[in-house]
């Protein structure tokens, strides 16, 4: 399968890397010279639990010069998905997939007004990326699941091939029949935590031991819940307080949201895809969301506090 990544950080890498250690033809697309420099003169460094490995790979700034391709994994921050695809349609072909595996909601409508809504099938991932170095990574793609699929909910060919690729790789994908359900589940899971510690500055420990700030969350997420299902998504949560829980499970006190990580390097969040999804959403099927829309209003003020 020809395969181009938009975005290929850490995350898009490891999966990118991964596919082209299976034999699959690769281009990793990342604005950053010093990545696509590195990959170019020596290849992708990968580091697993089991030792390190390093694949030959194309990587490229731009889509400039490139052709179509079968399948654009689309992994670039959330804000800049509307730029980076609009620059990216040569890789569109008539039969490509545009397949989006961002988090929160929202970028399935950005690619399809872009590509047009038949090339998109939205994703969940759990791999894990982190970047050492330039063309250096740790690959955390042992057991980590993947899941995929049709925005209409049904079990195409096209997405059980592309299924049938990543398992290949060692890339365990499942096509999912309820792709926004999956979607929706991840997203509180956002909703719960990333707000209330951006906003407070706090890691897990402290975050979990104040019990206002968890009411807090917890009115966010029966907030979410409640336009799930005004939208008729079908969750696998029936009660917030278990996506609260479920957000810190495993996980250490001093544990981080991304959306803290991004603020503290004084870079902008992903807030509009997480719980200003939930604010358009709620306003697309009349249910009020004035917990979610207080936390926006909260981040976009310390988003424009940040120096510029």
């Amino acid at each position: 399968m020809k395969i181009a990544v938009l975005g290929a950080g850490a995350l898009g890498c490891a999966i990118g890397g991964t596919l082209a250690e299976a034999g699959h033809e690769l281009v990793l697309i990342n604005r950053n010279p010093a990545q696509v420099a590195a990959i170019g003169q020596h290849g992708l460094r990968m580091r697993r639990p089991e030792g390190e490995s390093c694949v030959g790979v194309q990587a490229a700034q731009s889509a400039a010069g490139l052709g179509p391709v079968d399948l654009v994994i689309v992994l670039v921050k959330s804000f800049h998905t509307r730029e980076a695809m609009a620059a990216a349609t040569s890789l569109v072909g008539p039969q490509t997939v545009v397949l989006s595996l961002q988090n929160g909601l929202g970028h399935e409508d950005i690619l399809a007004d872009i590509v047009g809504r038949p090339h998109v099938l939205a994703g969940k991932t759990y791999v894990g990326g982190v970047q050492l170095a330039p063309g250096h990574i740790i690959a955390g793609t042992a057991g980590k699941e993947t899941l995929i699929g049709e925005l209409d909910g049904q079990i195409s060919p096209r997405a059980q091939a592309i299924a049938e690729a990543f398992n290949g790789a060692g890339l365990r994908t499942t096509v999912s029949d309820n792709i926004l359900g999956v979607m929706w589940d991840k997203l509180l899971i956002n909703v719960a935590t990333g707000a209330v510690s951006s906003i407070t500055r706090l890691p897990y420990g402290p975050l979990y031991r104040i019990p206002e700030i968890e009411a807090t969350a917890v009115a966010a997420v029966q907030e979410a819940m409640d336009v799930a299902a005004a939208a008729g998504v079908r969750l696998s949560y029936t009660e917030p307080r278990a996506a609260w829980l479920k957000a810190a499970a495993g996980l250490p006190d001093d544990f981080k949201t991304s959306m803290l990580q991004s603020l503290e390097k004084g870079s902008v969040t992903e807030i509009d895809f997480i719980n200003g999804a939930v604010l358009r959403w709620g306003q697309r099927h009349g249910v009020p969301t004035p917990v979610n829309q207080t936390l926006v209003a909260c981040i976009k003020g310390l988003e424009a506090a940040l120096p510029h």
